[in-house]
Parts: C-alpha cells; sequence; structure tokens
C-alpha cells in the first residue's frame, strides 16, 4: 500500500480514513530487497501497488519500478508489477506508470455515468466517470491492455447486464466482477445474483472467444482440468503473498490492511526493514468444512480465498452462504455454455 490517501469518497471503500500517509521511499525498497530474498530459483517477484489511489504515488512508484528491475536484472529474475487505479489521474508520471510494459493494469468503472456516479464521486461530491471514461478511451486508442474492475453490490445488480453492455461497447474485453464483500447481503439478494450471474454467463457466451469475464473465465478453465495457479497467486496470504503497509507494518493480504492499527487481527509479525526474507510465515493449510468437503463443485471452487473467508465470516478457513453462491452459480452457468457449445458442435456434423 503506497498511502491511504485517494482523490475520492466512493461510497462502499473498505480501506479506512483517507489518511495522507505516503510509503517512505526506504521502506518501499526495503520491501523489494526482501521479496528478492524470498524468490526460489526459477521465481518471478510480482509487484503490487494498492492504495487509496496508488498514482497519487505515480513518481515514487516509477522508482520502485526502476529498482525492483534493477534487483531483478542481477539476479536474473523475471519482475511483474500489477495496479488498480480509480482512472481519475492524469499526471505525465501516472500516464508513465500506466504505460509501463510490464504493469498489469486495473481500472475501477462500476459502469456508465447513471450506474458509475451514484458510488464513484471525488472529495467534493462531484462525479467522476467522464475523467474515467476519458482515460479508458485513450488507453484503448494507444493498443494498452487493462481490465476493467466493477464493484457488483445489492444495489447494482439488476444492472450487471447493462453495464457489461456498456463495458463491451466502449471497446473493453476484459472485465472482472467484484463482489461487496463488507456490506450486507439478504437471502433475496442471494436470489437475485444468481439471476445476474446467470444473465452476465448468457453475455459472456455471446462474445466468446473475445470477452474475458473473471467469474467464468476461472470456472471454465477448473472445469475443463486446465493447469491453473489461481490458487497460489490469488491467495498466498502470508505464504507467498506479503502486504506492506506505508508504516511497514506487514499483513497477509493488501484487503485487509485498512487503516493500520497494531492492534489489527492479521497483521504479522516483523517489519519491512527487518533483516532476512519473508519465508518465515506459515500459515496452516486451508481446511474445508463438512459441508464443502461434501461438494461437487469443490474442484472448481475459490473459496480458498483466506481474505474473502475472513471478510465474511472472520475465519479464513470458513466460507459463508454468499461465497457459496457465487461459486455454484458460476460454475452452473459455466457448465451450461459448454453443454451449448458441444451441442453446436455436434450439430454441425450431422
Amino acid at each position: 500500500m503506497v498511502n491511504h490517501a485517494c482523490n475520492l469518497r466512493c461510497t462502499y471503500c473498505y480501506t479506512g480514513a483517507k489518511i495522507n500517509r505516503p510509503m517512505p521511499h526506504a521502506i518501499g525498497a526495503a520491501a523489494i530487497d526482501r521479496a528478492c530474498r524470498s524468490l526460489a530459483i526459477g521465481g518471478v517477484l510480482d509487484l503490487g501497488f494498492f492504495g487509496g489511489e496508488p498514482l497519487l504515488e505515480s513518481a515514487r512508484i516509477l522508482d520502485w519500478i526502476r529498482y525492483a528491475r534493477q534487483r531483478a536484472d542481477a539476479s536474473a529474475t523475471p519482475v511483474r508489477f500489477t495496479l488498480t487505479t480509480n482512472g481519475t489521474m492524469s499526471s505525465p508520471e501516472a500516464w508513465n506508470v500506466m504505460l509501463d510494459p510490464d504493469l498489469e493494469l486495473a481500472i475501477s468503472c462500476d459502469g456508465p455515468p447513471a450506474i458509475h456516479d451514484q458510488y464513484r464521486r471525488d472529495t467534493h461530491h462531484r462525479p467522476t466517470s467522464t475523467e474515467v471514461e476519458a482515460t479508458i478511451r485513450k488507453l484503448l486508442s494507444l493498443g494498452r491492455a487493462f481490465r476493467v474492475v466493477a464493484v457488483v453490490r445489492p444495489d447494482n445488480l439488476d444492472h450487471i447486464s447493462t453495464n457489461l453492455e456498456y463495458f463491451y461497447s466502449l471497446g473493453i474485453r476484459h472485465v472482472d466482477l467484484s463482489l461487496d464483500l463488507w456490506t450486507a447481503w439478504t437471502v433475496g439478494d442471494g436470489r437475485r445474483l444468481d439471476s445476474a450471474i446467470a444473465a452476465a454467463a448468457n453475455l459472456w457466451r455471446r462474445w466468446l472467444p473475445d470477452f474475458s469475464l473473471n467469474w467464468f473465465d476461472v470456472k471454465a478453465a477448473a472445469l475443463a482440468h486446465l493447469p491453473s495457479t489461481e490458487e497460489t497467486t490469488r491467495c498466498g496470504f502470508g505464504v507467498g503473498e506479503i502486504a506492506v503497509a506505508p508504516s511497514g507494518r506487514l499483513y497477509p493480504c493488501e484487503r485487509v490492511i485498512g487503516e493500520d492499527t497494531p492492534s489489527h487481527p492479521l497483521y504479522l509479525p516483523g517489519h519491512a526493514t527487518d533483516s532476512g526474507d519473508f519465508l518465515n510465515f506459515t500459515t496452516d493449510a486451508f481446511a474445508r468444512c463438512s459441508p464443502c468437503s461434501q461438494c461437487a463443485l469443490a474442484p472448481a471452487c475459490d473459496t480458498t480465498c483466506r481474505c474473502s473467508n475472513f471478510i465474511r465470516t472472520g475465519d479464513v478457513n470458513r466460507p459463508d452462504g454468499l461465497l457459496c453462491i457465487v461459486n455454484k452459480a458460476a460454475a452452473q452457468a459455466t457448465a451450461a455454455v459448454f453443454a451449448t457449445s458441444t451441442e453446436r458442435k455436434e450439430a454441425c456434423y450431422v
């Protein structure tokens, strides 16, 4: 996390007070040093920049990118960078970061202006959709690969298809639907979510193979028994993944840093500037609860994401009904698309 500060005041933000507390360059460099010392032979350094709004610290990020490349080059280690931005930063430094060829870029956008501006407004409560769409259009015109991250909440469930059609009309071909885990979901919301997932799957099927939608892409790979590193890359949670707050305190995932208080229940011992590596942290292997162990969809389920489980239930090994609804509905919708595709293929040979 490069700073707690942000130039927006999104209504559903979970990262805590927007304190202007930038990460000192030395702490970022020390974290990169420790990460490099933690890599096994043949490993890859994945360095993510998180906020707040990370591009408020564009100059520092450019310095850390250069530093990480130097460290990686010295040991012939591949290095990759990731960053999610709210899409409103337009300084030359911000664009230098967004256009870095080794950076996997994501833009937060919740849909067309009427939907996006309900949630994502600036510190003066002004709408931001015009700025975000301008950033998206410029990225598309430059041929820059990126994905859009759209938050899914109970109050926008009925607009998921509208949102996806808007993204597709702009030319966006990679979308991640991100469930708001921090809000309350009712049983009725769960039923509506199930229907919304089915509707989204219909659009995904229509736009294949040129459209990527995270809920179904992951399930398609699992149902097809394709090799995947999804569990390790998505949920290192203290083993293979360490998040560093601007203070230098350590956490198992960036989504749980919040306001970075010493009393945080998931605060890890130590500090980014300590000597050694990040290999001294251990967590129990994910243990499926009894219902999960008996579920036929378990091999294609991503409730092994400890962070999501902790947010919903307070237990890193126990998902709640909401996560089960998403996994079941997405798996069923993906399987239905597979079945339809197979039937069409067979019909071609009749």
